[in-house]
């Protein structure tokens, strides 16, 4: 039955369940439910007044974390690129009271590069536009330098999205290791902080921007052991549309972990589907065995194909098909399982048009509704391979 965000974020808050593991195509509304969720958890009071932080209740991960930190590339003065790090009471902890800024170096390391080195300002005064003297608070600036393998670093230079992204996610990790530290003493009256005596909900969404699958298996097995060994009182959410990401939680969270109260049966996992008018499903998955995308694909493309819903980017699920089905075969390229022609060779013009729909250079010429003759390539190349690869028919196949 299909419902809004709203009502799947008060079914995921009902479940009660320690971690729900949600699969979901970017797009589909995974950060917007985490603000459904927050909005659940955290209301604001109707009487206008600004009440309880909503990060005293829950935290997440998601785009709007992200605007927590900005460039400041000093254009006009000719200075070196420096991440700035807006004010808010938890990186301050992290960073200030807790001086864990050499974790997040070690953490952000790990996924990148050892040489690729962040380095936190300390306190200092500057000249401002009116050439008063301000003070520049500690932990406020990030700058980016390579080392050489010696002592020497390369200058100071801005890092790409993908690091910016990883640094970002480093920084929220080592504070979710401090959160469930100081959570895992029982007595409340003995932590070190009572700042997150009230916290109820973790909803971390994508944490995977430009990792190489070998960082991305191990930063899903650290998420993993780190969420099973967090306190039973904390929830987690988890969202992610990538599907390796998915499984490697999926088979981290069917163990249970020594020495904690986890068990397998305290992980829900769905798959969060958006339909035609708006609304969504939340779809269960079993837990006994992990998610096929690629069946996934190919139950999106036949309810495409019958319905007459093909969009452009139903073009990149059958090329995605194509690649995977290549290789699990064995072929060189997924152009080898394309139809032939007469003197033996691979379609070129269906070739052609699955590149062409699939990539474009252009943004602006991006168009959402493929021509008909472009519908009837993708209906035909549909048949072809689940007539010819071994697939059997999806009515056949179990859901997943």
């Amino acid at each position: 039955m299909s419902q809004t965000l709203e009502e799947i974020a008060e079914q995921l808050h009902a479940a009660d369940k320690k971690v729900q593991l949600i699969y979901a195509f970017n797009g589909t509304g995974k950060t917007r439910l985490s603000r459904a969720l927050k909005n659940l958890v955290a209301p604001k009071p109707e009487n206008g007044d600004e009440g309880e932080p909503s990060r005293q209740k829950i935290l997440y991960y998601n785009a709007f974390t992200e605007d927590l930190f900005y460039w400041d590339n000093d254009i006009l003065n000719d200075g070196e690129p420096k991440l700035m790090i807006q004010p808010n009471s938890f990186t301050d902890w992290i960073l200030k009271e807790q001086g864990q800024d050499r974790n997040i170096i070690t953490n952000f390391q790990r996924y990148t590069n050892e040489r690729l080195t962040p380095r936190f300002n300390e306190e200092y005064t500057r000249q401002d536009a009116n050439g008063n003297d301000t003070t520049v608070q500690a932990f406020c600036e990030v700058t980016f330098s390579l080392g050489t393998g010696g002592d020497d670093a390369a200058g100071n230079f801005k890092i790409s999205k993908g690091e910016e992204s990883n640094f970002i996610w480093s920084v929220f990790y080592t504070l979710l290791e401090e959160v469930v530290s100081v959570l895992s003493v029982a007595e409340p009256g003995d932590r070190q902080t009572d700042q997150f005596n009230q916290l109820q909900y973790v909803f971390i969404d994508d944490p995977v921007s430009s990792l190489d699958e070998n960082h991305l298996i191990e930063l899903a097995v650290n998420l993993a052991g780190l969420i099973k060994n967090a306190p039973p009182e904390l929830k987690f959410v988890v969202t992610t549309h990538n599907p390796l990401f998915y499984n490697v939680l999926h088979n981290e969270f069917q163990y249970r972990t020594n020495n904690s109260t986890y068990r397998p049966r305290d992980c829900k996992q769905y798959r969060l589907v958006k339909k035609e008018d708006g609304t969504f499903v939340l779809e269960d998955q079993p837990n006994d065995r992990p998610f096929s995308y690629h069946l996934f694909l190919m139950s999106e493309l036949q309810t495409a194909i019958r319905t007459g819903q093909i969009r452009k980017y139903h073009f990149n699920f059958m090329r995605n098909i194509l690649e995977k089905t290549s290789t699990f075969l064995g072929y060189k390229n997924w152009g080898d399982l394309l139809p032939r022609t007469t003197d033996g060779s691979a379609d070129p013009y269906m070739a052609r048009i699955i590149n062409l729909s699939s990539h474009s250079a252009h943004a602006g010429e991006e168009v959402a509704e493929p021509d008909e003759d472009d519908k009837r390539v993708l209906g035909f190349l549909f048949r072809h391979v689940t007539e010819n690869y071994g697939y059997r028919p999806l009515e056949e196949q179990p859901n997943d």
